[in-house]
């Protein structure tokens, strides 16, 4: 595939967070708007997560394959600045959302923060590595649209039939494509990715101090999704066996 070096005629990182902006004011005001108060504010976040999520799969890969030079320490390209960019401006948005209505969730704020550094850095300061962090976004967003169906039923389930059928069919699939994800490809990616930037390749381009803080980040990010999705399986059997318990006792 042919490099694209995309400019755009203005600055694309206030254009994104212009858009999250006004997406997540929307679904906050109007679309949910017959939503308890309680849960607007989570519902709104995952549609500006669904509306980050996929199209960002989409342009990282497009941005992966265009790329002439791949690999770890490869500068980036324009499309990749631009997809950093859109995933910055997300995050953005989201961590305002967090600090406004959930200042004490202290895991996702902090989850937001390192991100946007581990971001930030490969496009605003050492200009390089946009092909690790891309791959790893692609890692991180490919299961959005299920995960985040999967919140909107959960949040709804208790009041709404449909809502608790969805997320009863949903679970198991959704469970053992994340399972897949961050648990087998997620950590295959990040050891070839580690092995790279402490064995000294990258330091010309990217200082160690950096590569070492974006592998803490990422290992850290893929050790809690783990425990996270293992809490759920455990969760899943209980409520299960729970039911056939149940069922037996009729």
């Amino acid at each position: 595939m042919e490099n694209l070096n995309l400019a755009l005629p203005v600055p694309a990182l206030p254009v994104f967070l212009s858009m999250f902006t006004a997406i997540y004011l929307l679904s906050l005001f109007f679309v949910f708007r017959n939503w308890s108060p309680k849960l607007r504010p989570e519902a709104s976040s995952c549609i500006i997560s669904l509306a980050h999520g996929t199209p960002a799969v989409i342009l990282a890969v497009f941005a992966i394959a265009a790329q002439p030079q791949r690999g770890f320490a490869a500068p980036n390209t324009e499309f990749q600045n631009i997809v950093l960019e859109y995933s910055i401006a997300y995050f953005l948005t989201d961590l305002l959302h967090y600090m406004v209505f959930f200042p004490n969730d202290v895991l996702f704020i902090g989850h937001h923060l390192a991100t946007l550094f581990v971001f930030a850095t490969c496009r605003y300061l050492v200009f390089h590595g946009a092909y690790a962090i891309l791959v790893l976004l692609v890692l991180a967003e490919i299961t959005s649209a299920c995960q985040n169906t999967w919140t909107l039923a959960n949040a709804r389930r208790g009041d709404v039939p449909t809502a608790a059928k969805v997320y009863e069919l949903l679970s198991p699939p959704f469970y053992a494509f994340y399972s897949l994800v961050r648990g087998l490809a997620g950590p295959l990616f990040v050891y070839e990715m580690g092995a790279f930037y402490l064995s000294g390749a990258a330091d010309r381009v990217i200082p160690r101090w950096i590569s070492i803080s974006w592998m803490l980040v990422v290992v850290i990010a893929i050790s809690v999704s783990i425990l996270w999705v293992a809490n759920l399986w455990v969760e899943l059997y209980r409520e299960r066996s729970g039911k056939l318990k149940m069922k037996k006792a009729m």
